[in-house]
């Protein structure tokens, strides 16, 4: 049985994309996808006033929702709570609005790239912490004779573009390499709002690189607001279409 995902990333309610997010709303209304998968920036700021528009559109959608957090989706106005308990807002939308998902072909296991602080600056770029990537290690060695297609879902790229350059995650390289060994299929992500689709290798063992775009306002290299549709046919087949907009229109 195929199972069909839209991936969105970086919605940053707050400077979202109105006609973006209505188009898609209107694709979920039309294709009932299986689940939409948000690989984390659902807001700007952590506003709560973001928080209440983003859980609004989620639960309208109708469909299973999946949600990582990203680097705008701790507190920036508000350092005290930041420190001490940086996802508060982001686990109640979570609560509200979203629930573990997978299917007869498909699971979905998450890896946390945030972190409240790093000793760089600015803190916008991903951290994977042992601890995290130790957690999602533990998942997937419980998958290991899973036959389903295996997909982890994080914000942030685990490796920069074509290793071309310097990676921005820290502890990046190391988590690609574990997780593809583990045997993951795929890593989905956001961040850069840069769609993308690579193969990438580590030593003996490889995994698919997928990126979403922005649906916000927010738009870089030369991108427009685009989201990804994932089509997983048993036995590990990813089609990947990428649906770009144009001043607000698909």
């Amino acid at each position: 049985m195929t199972t069909r995902l839209f991936h969105i990333s970086d919605v940053h309610f707050g400077v979202e994309d109105s006609a973006a997010l209505a188009s898609v709303a209107e694709a979920v209304v039309r294709e009932r996808p299986d689940a939409v998968v948000c690989t984390g920036d659902l807001t700007q700021r952590a506003k709560h006033s973001e928080y209440a528009a983003a859980a609004e559109w989620f639960a309208s959608l109708g469909v299973p929702i999946w949600l990582d957090p990203g680097n705008h989706d701790m507190p920036y106005y508000s350092p005290i709570e930041r420190f001490t308990d940086p996802y508060r807002r982001y686990r109640r939308l979570k609560d509200r609005v979203a629930s573990d998902y997978s299917s007869e072909d498909v699971v979905l296991v998450p890896l946390k790239t945030t972190v409240r602080a790093q000793r760089r600056f600015p803190w916008s770029d991903g951290v994977v912490m042992r601890s995290a990537l130790g957690r999602t290690l533990e998942q997937l060695a419980k998958l290991k004779d899973d036959p389903r297609t295996v997909i982890v879902t994080a914000h942030h790229p685990l490796l920069g573009p074509h290793d071309e350059r310097g990676n921005p995650t820290i502890g990046g390289d190391r988590a690609f390499a574990a997780i593809a060994a583990a045997g993951a299929d795929a890593v989905i992500s956001g961040h850069v709002h840069r769609p993308f689709d690579e193969v990438r290798i580590r030593g003996d063992h490889s995994a698919r690189m997928i990126g979403a775009g922005t649906l916000s306002t927010r738009l870089r290299h030369g991108e427009p607001a685009s989201y990804q549709t994932l089509t997983i046919e048993p036995g590990g087949a990813v089609e990947v279409e990428l649906r770009r907009f144009a001043d607000g229109h698909p």
